[in-house]
C-alpha cells in the first residue's frame, strides 16, 4: 500500500515571501532509496517519490487519499511566533 504525507510547506529561508505556503501538498514516501554506485547520488526505484500533488485545502487532500486507498499522515503547520520590535528599542538604555 502507498504511504503519503499531507502537509503545508514552510516558507523558504532565502526570501521573506510566503507565496508557496498557501497550498497543501500530498507527497509519497520513498520506499527503496539507495546510493547510485556510479555517481554516488541517492536514488530510488519507486517513481512515486517524484509525485507531489497540490490541494487548496487539507480536507480535499484527505478525501483524495481515501478515495485512492493511500495510507496518509497529516502534518499540521506550526504557527509563527511574531516578536514585535521597535526601532526606538535600539536607543533605549537597559539596566
Amino acid at each position: 500500500m502507498k504511504k503519503a504525507r499531507i502537509y503545508k510547506p514552510a516558507k523558504t529561508a532565502m526570501q521573506s515571501g510566503k507565496r508557496k505556503t498557501k497550498k497543501w501538498l500530498l507527497k509519497f514516501e520513498t520506499l527503496n532509496s539507495g546510493t547510485n554506485p556510479l555517481m554516488g547520488w541517492i536514488t530510488s526505484k519507486d517513481m512515486m517519490t517524484e509525485v507531489k500533488l497540490e490541494f487548496s485545502t487539507k480536507e480535499k487532500a484527505i478525501t483524495f487519499a481515501r478515495k485512492n486507498n493511500i495510507e496518509y499522515s497529516v502534518i499540521e503547520p506550526q504557527r509563527r511566533k511574531i516578536i514585535k520590535k521597535s526601532y526606538a528599542d535600539n536607543f533605549l538604555k537597559r539596566n
